[in-house]
C-alpha cells in the first residue's frame, strides 16, 4: 500500500457496514488507519472480527482503543439491560430503543478526531445510515455535518492551518441491501463481520435482534446469501 495516498481515519467495529466503507476507502485512493473500540460493549466479539478485518485490508495502523462506557450504562449494549428481540423493523423511528448507547458516536468522532490532528489527515469515515437502521439520532446527516463544523472550530489544524476535515458518510441514504450489493462489488467478505447485538460466546448471531433481522433483510432484498450464516451452520 502507498504511502503516498492521502491518510484517513476509518471507524471500524467489525460489522457489516463499517468494513463496507474501509473497503469504500481504499477504492477511493485513501490509505486506511482503523480505529475500533473497547468500551464495554456486551458483543466484544465485533473486536475480533475488526481484528481480523484490519488485518486482511492492511490497514497502515489500527488502534483498539479502551473507554469505559459501562459506568455510564444507559443502554442494552453496556448494561444487563435485555436486548430487545423479535421487534417490527418498520416500527416508530421516534422511539430510540434501548439498544442506543448514549453519545457514542460523539465519542468515537472525537477521539478518530484527535487521531486525524496527530496524523495531519483531513478525512474521517464512518458508516452511520438513516435509511435501515434502529433511529439512532446520531447517524442522522444534520448529526454529521453539525459535528464536522464543529471539529473544523475546534482543532489546530482547522483555525491556524485552516485545513478542513472532511467526515465521509457514503452509507447514508443507502439502504442495506445496497450497501451490500456495493460491498460485494469490491469483493468484501461479509463472512468476516458481524452485526448481531447479542451473539453466542462462539459469535453466532442469535438472529432476533434488531441489527439481525435489518442484516437479513438486506442480504434477502439483495438476493444473496449470508456468509456468516453458512459460517456458523445456520
Amino acid at each position: 500500500m502507498s504511502n503516498s495516498r492521502p491518510p484517513a481515519i476509518i471507524l471500524l467495529s467489525g460489522g457489516l457496514d463499517s468494513t463496507t466503507v474501509l473497503a469504500m476507502s481504499l477504492a477511493q485512493g485513501f490509505a486506511p488507519y482503523a480505529m475500533s473500540f473497547d468500551y464495554g460493549q456486551r458483543h466484544a466479539q465485533e473486536l475480533d472480527q475488526a481484528r481480523h478485518i484490519a488485518r486482511q485490508y492492511q490497514v497502515l495502523a489500527h488502534s483498539v482503543v479502551k473507554i469505559d462506557l459501562r459506568a455510564i450504562g444507559g443502554s442494552a449494549l453496556t448494561s444487563d439491560l435485555e436486548v430487545p428481540k423479535d421487534r417490527a423493523l418498520d416500527q416508530d423511528l421516534d422511539q430510540i430503543p434501548i439498544t442506543y448507547v448514549p453519545a457514542r458516536n460523539t465519542i468515537f468522532l472525537s477521539f478518530a478526531l484527535a487521531w486525524a490532528e496527530v496524523l495531519q489527515a483531513r478525512d474521517i469515515f464512518i458508516g452511520v445510515n438513516a435509511l435501515d437502521y434502529s433511529g439512532y439520532p446520531d447517524c442522522r446527516q444534520e448529526y454529521i455535518r453539525s459535528y464536522e463544523r464543529m471539529a473544523n472550530l475546534a482543532t489546530r489544524s482547522g483555525v491556524q492551518d485552516h485545513v478542513a476535515l472532511r467526515i465521509h458518510t457514503p452509507l447514508i441514504a443507502l439502504t442495506k441491501a445496497e450497501i451490500i450489493r456495493v460491498g460485494q462489488d469490491l469483493g468484501v467478505d461479509y463472512a468476516l463481520t458481524t452485526s448481531c447485538y447479542d451473539p453466542a460466546t462462539n459469535g453466532a448471531p442469535c438472529g432476533r435482534c434488531d441489527a439481525c433481522q435489518l442484516r437479513a433483510r438486506g442480504f434477502a432484498e439483495a438476493g444473496l446469501p449470508d456468509p456468516l450464516l453458512k459460517r456458523f451452520g445456520q
